[in-house]
């Protein structure tokens, strides 16, 4: 669950955070912030409790799990697609979903999984093993260049098939027995593989999918609900009535809005059409704000510097980060991001960077051959529009000048600013990260240099070292490396923290049940459903009213 999502800015509301992630962060907390209630009776009730409106950020929806990296990408694939396992609403622990049992070898490498024998498609097709085997291999196929293949990397020969170095599906560690039985080799032991088993990468695929460049607008799926309709910026799912535990799924219809207008998600909201608004929104435009939720989440807003070029010098991006004026740039925050993973319980305090060593930066960068930034090529900075993030390029771009380096700002339209984050006509980009499960892994792993998700081109012998290192410990141990290996990438000068992004939403909690505040800000659509009716003190109903 990879989730690019659009940093939010301005929501000065956000003093009340602090006191709310101190919480300990070694399980997702249930720890939320709400503006004080407005006038939530302007806001008319939901007439039909079998089918919810959700407004969700961007403009449609990649229906194909493969190419997808998007968060309102991530949330509509609870609904359509069902993997080994799926998240705890509210803990995010990973529940045996497509799953019946499973087994684990004596060395902790060799996991067999056993489908549910009433696992079906929507379309009436059991769910088999195979199929998994199948979606796993077309996500590493290289040709494909799906954005999460290097999730697969713990998988034995995995790495070598995603990478071309091999072309024979059987030397990866992926195998069937039978129909329902899938058994799954890892290179060396991963204790949160099951966490891992959550994310949407890890779903199955219907035979009929293998082969399709472009998926249909309904794509048999295995989910508690089937696409139905879609347009451009709308889609329409319908309950699986075929899925394996439907007799829990309440909801009928899901009706899904696409927008990046905040004016009209706050438009959906006061109509009541709309009882959880996902995407951007207006919260002054709102009638009634108490459905405002603010959550800690495992998420980091940070710039990085790509390593290409004379910036393939370490030195070099250390200097541009040692000039930052780091306390200006974080300034405004609830949440000012030193580090970029946010502390969880027993990971090792890492050391960032909080103010500017100028001196420093000048320093080094005659040492690696360019005094006073004489011969450095023209750094390009590239961003999304607004305030912010244009004030944040801006004060980069004058500490950069001021050690003799040209800098030019970039601004592209956000609906095509993660496209071009994956190009190489820049120098220093920028993201939000959503970590796909409670681990530094998550941040981490895409550091790697042949990771997929690897935007920066970060290629460094001594974090690969550390890495490696750590994928064959475990506890104590394995924090220490992964911190070990998070201190490169500061001290290095790859990854330039700026903030923890919280999570923010609008959501009807009066009517809806099953909508928890966790630390991914994923909420299954299985499980949500409008609360039992509760007339009003006095007053009594009759389902013959009016008649």
């Amino acid at each position: 669950m990879k989730k690019h999502i659009a940093a939010l800015f301005c929501l000065l509301v956000l003093f009340a955070l602090p006191s709310l992630f101190a919480q300990d962060q070694s399980q997702p907390q249930p720890k939320l912030f709400t503006l004080p209630r407005g006038n939530a009776e302007s806001r008319p009730r939901a007439v039909d409790r079998t089918e919810l409106t959700v407004v969700l950020s961007g403009e449609g929806a990649e229906l194909d799990f493969r190419k997808s990296y998007l968060a309102s990408e991530a949330q509509l694939y609870t609904a359509l697609y069902e993997g080994l396992f799926s998240y705890h609403p509210l803990t995010l622990s990973p529940v045996p979903a497509a799953v019946a049992s499973w087994q684990l070898s004596k060395d902790k490498k060799v996991w067999t999984f056993t489908i549910r024998q009433n696992a079906r498609y929507w379309n009436g097709d059991p769910l088999r093993a195979e199929d998994f085997r199948a979606a796993w291999l077309s996500m590493l196929d290289p040709k494909n260049e799906t954005p999460y293949s290097s999730l697969f990397d713990i998988i034995e020969g995995a790495r070598d098939f995603r990478l071309g170095n091999s072309s024979d599906p059987a030397l990866v560690g992926i195998k069937t027995e039978g129909d329902k039985t899938l058994i799954v080799t890892l290179k060396t032991p991963v204790a949160f593989f099951p966490s891992m088993l959550c994310h949407h990468s890890f779903s199955p695929m219907h035979p009929s999918l293998a082969a399709a460049k472009t998926w249909p607008v309904s794509p048999v799926s295995n989910g508690p609900f089937y696409a139905a309709e879609k347009t451009a910026n709308s889609l329409v799912l319908v309950k699986n009535e075929l899925y394996w535990d439907a007799g829990n799924v309440s909801l009928q219809k899901i009706n899904i809005r696409f927008t990046d207008d905040d004016e009209e998600s706050a438009s959906l909201w006061n109509s009541g059409e709309s009882r959880w608004i996902a995407g951007t929104i207006n919260l002054d435009s709102l009638s009634d704000q108490s459905g405002i939720m603010v959550n800690p989440m495992f998420a980091t807003h940070y710039y990085y510097i790509r390593s290409v070029g004379p910036w393939k010098d370490y030195r070099l991006r250390r200097a541009l980060a040692l000039a930052l004026p780091w306390n200006t740039m974080r300034q405004g925050y609830a949440l000012a991001a030193k580090t970029l993973i946010f502390p969880i319980s027993g990971y090792p305090e890492v050391n960032g960077m909080e103010e500017a060593r100028t001196e420093e930066a000048r320093k080094l960068l005659e040492e690696a051959g360019f005094p006073k930034g004489v011969g450095l090529p023209e750094l390009v900075i590239r961003i999304t529009p607004g305030e912010d993030a244009d004030r944040i390029a801006k004060l980069m771009a004058l500490s950069w000048m001021e050690l003799g380096i040209p800098v030019k700002l970039d601004v592209v339209p956000y609906n095509r600013y993660f496209r071009a984050l994956k190009g190489d006509d820049y120098n220093i980009g920028s993201t939000t990260w959503i970590g796909d499960f409670a681990d530094p892994y998550t941040f981490l792993q895409m550091w790697r240099r042949d990771s997929n998700l690897n935007e920066a081109r970060h290629d460094d012998a001594d974090y690969e070292t550390l890495m490696e290192k750590s994928m064959g410990e475990e506890g104590e141990s394995r924090f220490e490396t992964l911190a070990e290996a998070e201190q490169l990438l500061l001290d290095r000068g790859t990854v330039l923290p700026l903030f923890f992004s919280p999570a923010i939403n609008v959501v009807d909690t009066d009517e809806i049940e099953g909508w928890f505040p966790n630390a991914l800000d994923i909420h299954p659509f299985k499980y949500f459903r409008f609360k039992a009716f509760k007339p009003l003190p006095n007053v009594a109903y009759s389902r013959f009213a009016g008649h």
